[in-house]
């Protein structure tokens, strides 16, 4: 799953930055159905990951069925959030 590839599918443009209030809301509905559809373990994963890095993704008892898979997305937030702190001045 290619990062440009979910961007461009979810907001029209690999921009972010370039993405309308409106157009980021509904692409952010659209991976919220996708997500509750998905039945691939990683494909699932990667796309709850985006839409926590954009603010959006459910609770890990919604989001995964699995304590591995629910164990897995908090060691990304604690990644994520360490490099917040590492890129802090």
């Amino acid at each position: 799953m290619d990062f440009d590839d979910q961007l461009r599918r979810y907001f029209g443009t690999p921009d972010l930055s370039a993405v309308t209030t409106p157009a980021m809301q509904a692409g952010i509905e659209r991976m919220a159905v996708d997500l509750g559809m998905e039945t691939d373990r990683g494909r699932r994963f990667a796309l709850w990951s985006l839409m926590y890095l954009l603010g959006a993704a459910p609770d890990l008892d919604v989001a995964f069925k699995s304590e591995e898979d629910r164990e897995a997305a908090r060691d990304f937030m604690d990644m994520m959030d360490q490099a917040t702190r590492d890129s802090d001045p």
